[in-house]
């Protein structure tokens, strides 16, 4: 391939990264402004989330004449408890640092699982993974600016269940068709986690109309994206790249949520994206 047709590739591989990326930080922000001040419960957003994601992707692929195909068992799995968990750590602990453990449970996840498969990281990526998960245990270790250790757990828990989501979408052949796919199977696995929650069930309208905008846009479109770049990326810049979304993050809670930025914060902020930048050089 000549260099002139290469770069219309990694321009559009760069693109859809930022986008993908942008949904990313969009999903904290969305989850955090409907449960921090209980517009609604987790189990509820995690439902209309999990459900509308599934009828928009549906009917996109519906005006292709295509239809839901190629998700699994296993992926639905994953695609739950990442949302589960997720919206049940928000009612805790803020958006900005919320993300923060997000991601770096993540990029541990992915390249932990690299290493398993035989695939080593060079001395340099392991130099950045150790500098991001220095930031990650100043920010997690106990004081009086540490994140609620429950809240704290259940996100490391939803950053675990992505990793494994990441992974298993490198081999989605059309990945918005896998994404409706993984939507679908995910929809009765989240009508139950509602049941088991029915009795502190509540939602306003706004609580639902966030819960629809993090489902159809954010997460919905957000993950076709994804699923489209893990490939290009590869297992260890996927899992790098994804630690940008704290700062994205961080910066949207601050001016649109009001969230505090701590000293702590900001010294785990840099350290993570120091890991990031080290991980990535080539």
């Amino acid at each position: 391939m000549s260099p002139s047709r290469a770069r219309p590739s990694l321009l559009r591989i760069a693109l859809l990264t930022a986008a993908t990326l942008a949904c990313f930080a969009a999903n904290s922000l969305l989850c955090r402004a409907a449960l921090g001040p209980r517009r609604a419960d987790p189990a509820t957003f995690t439902l209309v989330r999990i459900a509308s994601g599934a009828v928009v992707l549906a009917l996109v692929l519906a005006a292709r004449r295509a239809r839901p195909a190629g998700g699994t068992l296993g992926s639905a799995l994953a695609l739950f408890v990442y949302a589960a968990a997720f919206s049940l750590a928000y009612v805790r602990i803020g958006a900005g640092v919320g993300a923060l453990l997000l991601f770096a449970a993540v990029q541990v996840t992915m390249l932990g699982w690299s290493a398993v498969r035989g695939v080593r990281p060079r001395p340099l990526q392991v130099l950045g993974v150790g500098v991001a998960l220095a930031g990650l245990t100043w920010l997690a270790a106990p004081g009086a600016s540490a994140p609620d250790p429950r809240g704290a757990a259940l996100m490391l828990a939803a950053g675990a269940a992505w990793g494994v989501y990441s992974l298993r979408g490198r081999a989605a052949g059309d990945p918005l068709a896998t994404t409706a796919h993984n939507f679908l199977l995910s929809v009765p696995l989240a009508v139950a986690l509602g049941v088991a929650y029915a009795r502190g069930a509540s939602a306003s309208p706004a609580g639902v109309a966030l819960a629809v905008a993090s489902g159809a846009l954010a997460s919905g479109g957000g993950y076709s994206l994804w699923y489209a770049v893990v490939p290009a990326l590869g297992a260890t810049r996927a899992a790098a790249v994804q630690l940008a979304v704290p700062v994205l993050a961080g910066a949207g809670a601050t001016v649109f949520l009001g969230e505090q930025l701590t000293a702590r914060v900001g010294v785990a902020a840099v350290a993570i994206l120091a890991g990031i930048a080290v991980t990535l050089r080539r």
